[in-house]
């Protein structure tokens, strides 16, 4: 016996509902109780949909909250007790601002610095506690991280690490992907994939001794295709990625891992105008004649403009992160995924669950109006 028409209408709209409020629910920060208010207002929107009896109604109902709240994060933080944590990309940006937060909750935290004799290390050095220190760490550089491990198990001998939160990471220079050099494409994956994984294959003896926990800083994104910064999130996805495999494997070890993916958040990752004025030069003194031929130099100069966009568009306020890397690293139960951040959520829901044409046609869009179009496409024939 077949379905009638509008009942089978009306079954699939509760269903597009009920995934729409569950995947909403998967990227959220612990504070964002908006975000909990609309999946259960959409789940009670696919539930009455259905025009069920009053019993499958209140059924489902209960269900329904059963479920936001098995998907919601726990508010439960396990005391800190001076909890050893390291952080990577201590200099500035977000892992410099989580360094002085940890400290400031009484963690022991190991700052991990591109330069031990830069600003970055010495404000860390002089605003954090003693129980602060700060180290070389070059990710890309296996001896440094070994260094590293070295200092890190002595000072913490029986007490173990609780925390490793990989956040060094470089932007390159946002260009179209076929005017990024290949060096801009190895540099990200070394330092915001490879570094990563170095780091954490180091430590992972030591998190799992403590049954503790992995946070890797990765970015929408990573998940949300965005154009310029082909190297950038190739190298955040295979983060994202990497990530999502070892949360189950150390699942077995008692280690739980999250993923960052921040959107919109302005910190030292996109360097100065000065040093894209000198990335910028070299690209274009280096790209092969026919690519300046067919994508022209003013477009070329004009991709500089994200720098500026940047500045527009993302906001200097660090906290929301901060705040959702001490709830991966505290809380009884974290969750895998974080996206803090204005809209954040919106965008990678939409990459998941939007059509790809219109997605793709909306970023089109967009980027005309940003960039116009290279001269090869913009010239009458």
């Amino acid at each position: 016996m077949s379905m009638p028409f509008s009942e089978a209408v009306w079954l699939c709209l509760a269903v597009t509902a009920g995934v729409g409020s569950i995947a909403v629910c998967k990227y959220k920060s612990p504070g964002q109780l908006g975000s909990q208010a609309i999946c259960l207002a959409a789940l009670w929107g696919g539930i009455c949909l259905l025009r069920l009896s009053l019993f499958w109604i209140l059924l489902l109902f209960s269900l329904s909250c059963f479920l936001l709240y098995m998907r919601s994060p726990s508010q439960e933080l396990l005391p800190v007790d001076q909890k050893a944590v390291l952080v990577t990309g201590g200099d500035s940006g977000f892992g410099h601002g989580l360094a002085k937060h940890l400290d400031k909750l009484g963690f022991t935290v190991f700052a991990g610095v591109l330069d031990e004799k830069g600003s970055g290390a010495e404000e860390l050095r002089r605003s954090c506690s003693k129980r602060l220190s700060v180290l070389q760490m070059d990710v890309t550089n296996p001896q440094q991280i070994k260094d590293a491990h070295s200092k890190v198990v002595e000072k913490v001998q029986d007490k173990g690490l609780w925390a490793v939160i990989n956040n060094a990471g470089i932007i390159g220079f946002p260009m179209d992907g076929e005017l990024i050099p290949m060096a801009d494409y190895k540099s990200c994956m070394a330092v915001n994939f490879f570094g990563a994984v170095e780091v954490t294959k180091t430590f992972l003896p030591l998190l799992r001794k403590s049954k503790g926990r992995l946070v890797n800083i990765s970015s929408m994104g990573g998940v949300f295709p965005m154009q310029q910064l082909a190297a950038y999130s190739s190298s955040k996805a295979a983060l994202t990625m990497f990530s999502s495999v070892m949360r189950q494997e150390l699942s077995k070890w008692g280690v739980k891992v999250s993923v960052i993916q921040p959107g919109g958040f302005r910190t030292n990752i996109a360097g100065t105008s000065e040093s894209w004025n000198q990335k910028e030069k070299v690209i274009l003194d280096h790209l092969p004649p026919e690519l300046q031929e067919d994508y022209g130099r003013d477009y070329i100069l004009r991709q500089k403009d994200f720098l500026r966009r940047m500045g527009i568009y993302t906001s200097s306020d660090i906290t929301p992160v901060i705040r959702d890397v001490e709830h991966a690293v505290s809380a009884q139960s974290p969750s895998a995924f974080y996206a803090p951040g204005k809209l954040t959520s919106l965008f990678l829901n939409i990459a998941f669950f939007f059509p790809t044409s219109f997605l793709d046609y909306f970023e089109k869009k967009q980027n005309i109006k940003r960039k116009g179009m290279p001269r090869a496409l913009s010239t009458p024939k």
